[in-house]
């Protein structure tokens, strides 16, 4: 069976012996010091020959008798003991050698090295090749000397024993020693160094040429900040040990932490496949339990009716939570605007006002600022108008309705601080303006239906009739540029707060998620209906993992990022679902807009049933009933 590392060469002065066999030496062994950095426990003992020998808990004896007669002697035993040693492992298997390996080397980490010691005596495996343990406990304490020594040992077994790879790895050792000798006061030294050691490798010129110039430091701490370096002592040798184990086979030595590794890998694809993974903390070994595979209850998760707003008299076309999350604006059909109240410990939700924009547009689109203190409302294709709200008190801020009346003003967006908006529509107006409707720049010609400014606040993204996303830039050089293109017509579409992924509902098509700085389509959400009506998706969730839509079959579908088949279907509403809403603070709260004159509040299931059903003096209630169906 083949062994997990590498057995030393005897030509290197090494003679290998069956750590079962040591167990059985008529000599008593005793434990020696080592530090549980450098990796490396050795135990003295004497051997059957007779000769004083160094047992280390790698399986490995480095004899320092130079007797001809007795190396061959100590080589035919040690032929015979390594055959003997793969007959005492082989039936382990490779796999749980490298299981071993692993298990002492994490038990290393830990400093427990009796039972390091012990795990490998009795299994008969070793944990790292005994040159690379003497070259690791020489770099951590600064013997550079012997540290290059035992490079020259392990140089057969790196890459082949490739010249570059080795010339490479004494330059760091080189470079560190370098820096020591100027955080110890001792320039002459560092020159030296400099001078007949890194500059002959003719390796890294600049970077030679780079540290030349730290000899000029004033300090240490000036050195420390030029060279962005940790100064002599355990922590920079760690790190430099670190790069310099990259470059050696795992048969020889393990990568650092290479089982709390795994196991962080295995935690991260647990949590990706995890279908509700809606955690606010990062998944790490410190907060998930190895002792069971990883899986998010969908308690706290939006699956069901906590409440129905049936205040609108009309068909409810759009809803959209504040940048705050304590505020929810919904716009009908037959213009009323209303602001409710979010209170997120009772999940509750309480109208504030009815905001009267003093005319009968329809509310088509309702963009908040970032404070969350002011509202853009603007309406269908057909409208001229565009008005500001103030939520706080209700006021009526800015009515821009001294436009041409062939304009068409549909869909608008704050910028990022709030001081401006820009607003358009089909009929190819496209301006710019402040915050009291002055146009102060326009682009003529530019037909859109959807609108949205990215985090420079100065590019504008906005979907065209040519199935187009286009950014545009206002400011001095003015430019524009495609960004991606559709098949179908773009209806609505939305941008993820980290301003890298875009939510697009197309016509007849459903859902598609698009990266926008890749400019390429990532998926395609399955299982809405959607033919030419607006319908108006988001994202959401903790850290926005999740993507939620409305559809013509009534339904609200929510989809993981990574999946295409939806997590979940929830039904209650009696019509086309037009817009839904995700709390971008309190994500156990979403929010669904309706034909059927209805807000629904979806919740956590952990919580109850529908908590409260406002109900207006003008509006008959609907049923609070609801039900959420999951599917695979």
């Amino acid at each position: 069976m083949e062994n997990v590392a590498l057995n030393p060469s005897t030509s290197q002065g090494i003679e290998t012996t069956n750590m079962a066999n040591i167990s059985n030496n008529a000599g008593s062994s005793h434990e020696s010091d080592s530090s549980s950095v450098a990796g490396s426990v050795n135990v003295n003992s004497t051997n059957t020959n007779g000769h004083d020998a160094k047992h280390n808990h790698n399986g490995f004896t480095a004899n320092n008798n130079n007797n001809d007669n007795t190396e061959l002697s100590n080589a035919r035993d040690d032929q015979n003991n390594h055959n003997e040693t793969n007959n005492t492992i082989s039936w382990l298997g490779k796999s749980n050698q490298e299981i071993i390996r692993l298990i002492g080397q994490y038990l290393q980490d830990l400093g427990l090295e009796k039972s390091v010691n012990t795990l490998m005596s009795e299994s008969g495996c070793y944990l790292e090749h005994p040159s690379a343990t003497k070259f690791r406990e020489h770099v951590l304490s600064g013997e550079w000397s012997k540290a290059d020594a035992d490079l020259k040992e392990l140089e057969p077994l790196i890459d082949n024993g490739k010249p570059s790879t080795i010339i490479e790895m004494k330059f760091i050792l080189l470079e560190q020693k370098y820096l020591e000798n100027l955080d110890d006061g001792c320039p002459l030294e560092a020159l030296h160094v400099l001078r007949n050691e890194l500059t002959p490798l003719q390796h890294n010129i600049s970077r030679v040429h780079q540290l030349s110039s730290y000899m000029m430091c004033s300090n240490n701490h000036d050195l420390y900040q030029r060279a962005k370096w940790e100064g002599k002592g355990i922590l920079s040798r760690a790190l430099v040990m670190e790069r310099l184990q990259t470059f050696l086979p795992p048969s020889v030595m393990m990568a650092p932490r290479r089982l709390r590794s795994l196991l962080q890998q295995a935690v991260e694809l647990q949590t990706q496949n995890c279908l509700f993974h809606d955690m606010a903390w990062e998944t790490n070994l410190q907060n998930v339990s190895l002792l069971t595979d990883h899986c998010c209850a969908t308690d706290g998760f939006p699956l069901q009716t906590i409440q129905i707003l049936s205040d609108h008299c009309d068909e409810v076309w759009f809803c959209k939570f504040s940048p705050d999350g304590l505020k929810l604006a919904t716009g009908s059909k037959d213009g009323a605007i209303i602001i409710w109240d979010v209170d997120p410990y009772k999940l509750q939700l309480k109208q504030r006002r009815l905001l009267d924009s003093q005319t009968q547009m329809s509310v088509a689109f309702i963009n908040w600022s970032p404070d969350s203190k002011m509202i853009l409302v603007g309406g269908p294709e057909d409208s001229t108008e565009i008005c500001i709200f103030n939520v706080d008190d209700g006021r009526l801020l800015m009515k821009m309705n001294n436009m041409n009346q062939e304009d068409s003003l549909s869909c608008g967006a704050f910028n990022r601080d709030g001081t401006r908006f820009v607003c358009g529509g089909q009929k190819g107006q496209f301006y710019l303006c402040d915050l009291k409707g002055t146009v102060l720049d326009s682009w003529e010609g530019v037909r859109i239906n959807s609108v949205a400014y990215r985090s420079d606040n100065k590019t504008i993204l906005a979907a065209d009739n040519h199935f187009r996303i286009r950014g545009y830039n206002f400011e001095n050089p003015r430019t524009d540029f495609d960004v991606l293109k559709e098949s179908h017509p773009i209806m609505t579409f939305s941008v993820n707060s980290a301003d890298r992924l875009a939510l697009l509902n197309i016509s007849n098509q459903g859902l598609h998620l698009w990266d926008l700085e890749d400019k390429c389509l990532l998926r395609s959400f399955q299982g809405i209906r959607q033919s030419n009506f607006a319908i108006h998706s988001c994202f959401g969730g903790v850290n926005e993992s999740f993507v939620a839509s409305g559809s013509e079959d009534k339904h609200v579908c929510i989809w993981h990022i990574k999946r295409e088949e939806p997590l979940a279907k929830l039904s209650g509403h009696a019509k086309t679902v037009n817009c839904v809403s995700w709390n971008p603070v309190y994500p156990s709260l979403l929010a669904s807009a309706s034909d059927d004159s209805t807000v629904r509040i979806w919740g956590p299931t952990a919580t109850h049933n529908v908590n409260a059903t406002p109900e207006s003096d003008d509006c008959s209630s609907c049923s609070s009933s609801s039900s959420w169906n999951m599917t695979s």
